[in-house]
């Protein structure tokens, strides 16, 4: 489906991914739709409409789709490895609310297509072998991820099953992202990812700079703009269902990112400790990116270095006197 000119819904506007995407998707002329809830809107986007809603109400989702050519879910409640452990159903109601009413809602709109963005970390463990499309239900996710890692795979199967189970289906398409890093990534210690939490520590030139964990843990990092590619090429496809991985490929170890933002932000006298007592979640989690370089002719572009870079330079212009 090209989508310039077309009216383009994306669920979770003001989160990291929606507004990525909401750029991207400006740029290429389409008629946005943003909704909002809890957070207000990061970017400013000409003539979009943004709607509030809570995307765990029927009436809200009904309102949000009405009259959209596409759909595109990204809105969902996200958090870091703490609170992964602490409460392992923190993402669960929420996300299994949005995801289900919003499909059924779209539906029911006649909406054309619509992308659900997934997660790597539904898959089974697999150790330091890249994991493949094909392997997503040949074991139950890993164990700190198991509850969120269902609720990701329940909404695949209902984006399988509006597309090629049903009379008059629903085009879907299923992104499965690795480790997404990038401008209007979540800074709060408390909810962030390792790599966002990693750079902010830099920033404020900690001291002592601490990581959670051993700095062993591996895992695929794209940068936002790479990932935001591939999830235009995935969509692009005239396929009924489709389900991708959208990942560099290659895996780094968290001390290799902390080196490399070190070196970057040349913060060269930086006294590092590993605190193996904070909770950190799988020792290693790569995925394998043969489908989408195949089928979509996609293949991450932006090195690590140069990835931390402009992610630095943004947060220094957008988010230092806000974090501090």
């Amino acid at each position: 489906m090209n989508l310039a000119g077309k009216k383009v819904l994306i669920a979770g506007g003001s989160g990291f991914l929606g507004t990525n995407l909401a750029l991207r998707l400006t740029g290429l002329g389409a008629q946005l739709r943003l909704t909002a809830h809890l957070r207000p809107l990061q970017a400013t986007f000409p003539g979009a409409e943004i709607v509030q809603a809570d995307l765990r109400r029927p009436e809200d989702c009904a309102r949000a789709v009405e009259g959209m050519d596409a759909v595109f879910i990204c809105s969902a409640h996200t958090s870091g490895a703490a609170a992964i452990r602490a409460t392992p159903l923190v993402h669960i109601t929420p996300n299994v609310l949005i995801n289900t009413l919003l499909l059924e809602a779209a539906y029911q709109a006649r909406v054309g297509k619509v992308c659900f963005l997934s997660s790597g970390a539904a898959y089974p463990g697999t150790g330091d072998r890249p994991v493949t499309e094909a392997e997503m239900f040949t074991g139950d996710p890993e164990e700190v991820y198991f509850a969120a890692g269902w609720m990701k795979r329940y909404a695949e199967i209902l984006c399988r099953t509006y597309a090629e189970k049903i009379s008059s289906p629903m085009q879907t398409v299923v992104v499965r992202p690795s480790n997404v890093y990038g401008p209007f990534d979540k800074f709060d210690f408390a909810v962030s990812h390792v790599t966002a939490a990693l750079l902010r520590r830099v920033v404020e030139r900690q001291s002592p700079l601490e990581v959670w964990g051993t700095g062993d843990d591996i895992r695929d990092l794209i940068y936002v703009d790479d990932f935001v590619d591939g999830v235009m090429a995935a969509f692009a496809t005239d396929l009924p269902f489709l389900a991708v991985n959208i990942c560099a490929g290659r895996g780094y170890a968290v001390r290799q990112v902390l080196k490399t933002l070190l070196e970057v932000d040349r913060f060269d006298d930086a006294r590092v400790t590993f605190d193996r007592s904070k909770p950190s979640t799988v020792p290693a989690r790569l995925m394998d990116n043969s489908l989408a370089h195949t089928l979509l002719g996609f293949e991450a572009k932006t090195p690590l270095d140069e990835g931390l870079r402009r992610t630095l330079a943004w947060y220094r212009a957008n988010k230092l006197r806000n974090d501090a």
